[in-house]
């Protein structure tokens, strides 16, 4: 190792799913992170393991816009995903990929945001098409998240207030893409939590990735959302793909 690299960094967030009793899960991981020697632990987001570079904890930029615009546990754990994204999204620009960026759906906007100001997307000459109903009813098949509420559409669109080539949509996917979206797509993230809204996203836009866009499905590793995956697999191998599960609980495509 070079004299000058880094040491490596942890992170470690309180914010795991699906755990029966969250105390005796919390003292079993504190128990092993006290056993482990070699450091670039990383716990949170259902994900525990240790002895890694964590090489997104040492870009100073990715930092910045992350710590900026995080403000709660459940976003904090989910950095190594946020980082996968701004990977896919980086990429996109600096291989040239044709298109626009898409995202749905945003809740928050923060993954967004984050991208935004660390990819400078301003100056990108491009559009980032954001989606969400940011509203839940009984009706609505998503998931009811804490900051669904009647004010949420207004609350993101003033987060993006100072970039006018990021659009914030409501309405229902896939039904709201046929009157706003891209006519090509360089990266695209889909957050859905929902199977038959995921699979109308994907029969409407995927056909307008450029070669050599990337698509990130937020909850194609989850057992919570196995749907999606029993649903996204014969759509994919149909046309010659293969979904890359990944640790993160996301699943990646390169068109």
């Amino acid at each position: 190792m070079a004299t000058n690299a880094p040491l490596p960094k942890n992170h470690m967030v309180n914010s795991f799913f699906g755990v029966r009793d969250r105390s005796a899960f919390t003292s079993a991981i504190q128990s092993a992170i006290n056993e482990i020697a070699s450091g670039g632990v990383f716990a949170g987001d259902n994900l525990f393991t240790f002895g890694r570079n964590l090489s997104f904890l040492h870009d100073s930029a990715f930092m910045e816009a992350f710590e900026r615009h995080v403000d709660n546990p459940i976003e904090k754990a989910t950095i190594w995903r946020i980082y996968l994204l701004s990977w896919a999204a980086r990429r996109a620009l600096t291989l040239n990929v044709p298109g626009d960026f898409v995202e749905c759906a945003c809740y928050r906007g923060t993954s967004a945001r984050i991208l935004s100001d660390y990819l400078d997307f301003g100056a990108s000459g491009r559009n980032y098409y954001l989606y969400d109903l940011f509203e839940h009813d009984e009706t609505n098949a998503h998931l009811r998240l804490e900051a669904h509420s009647s004010s949420l559409y207004e609350q993101v669109q003033q987060r993006f207030a100072d970039l006018d080539n990021v659009h914030v949509t409501r309405g229902k996917v896939p039904e709201i893409l046929h009157e706003v979206s891209p006519e090509k797509i360089a990266f695209m993230h889909i957050d859905l939590n929902n199977a038959e809204a995921e699979m109308g996203a994907l029969k409407l836009l995927f056909d307008r990735m450029s070669p050599g866009a990337a698509l990130v499905l937020d909850d194609y590793g989850w057992l919570a959302y196995r749907q999606q995956k029993f649903a996204e697999d014969p759509f994919f191998e149909a046309l010659g793909y293969q979904v890359l599960e990944l640790p993160t609980g996301q699943g990646l495509i390169i068109k």
